[in-house]
């Protein structure tokens, strides 16, 4: 009875994360309406403004949080980077932890 109950759970944990993983973009590489596909540079302006779009794309459907017509891996690392600038990004964690505890 534990072995089949362990089983059943196993499965639906696989279930679980495999529901979350991500599709293609079909619009990936594909130009905006201002005609240029969205790189690193742009990236990192979302992710640095990301907070602030998230907020209002609550209110109005017309705000995206991230834009899906992009170049791919070098708009996610830029998007990343913009994001961890606004968060913090952990660069002075460790000198702030060592002047907590001196």
């Amino acid at each position: 009875m534990r072995k089949a109950l362990l089983i059943l759970l196993a499965v639906c944990v696989t279930l679980a994360l495999a529901s979350c993983a991500p599709g293609p973009n079909p619009s990936m590489n594909t130009p905006i309406a201002r005609g240029y596909v969205p790189g690193f540079w742009y990236g990192i302006w979302n992710g640095t403004i990301a907070p602030v779009t998230f907020v209002i794309s609550l209110f109005n459907s017309k705000v995206q949080f991230y834009e899906t017509h992009n170049n791919g891996g070098w708009y996610n690392f830029g998007f990343l980077i913009g994001a961890g600038i606004f968060f913090g990004g952990g660069v002075g964690g460790g000198a702030a932890s060592r002047r907590r505890r001196d």
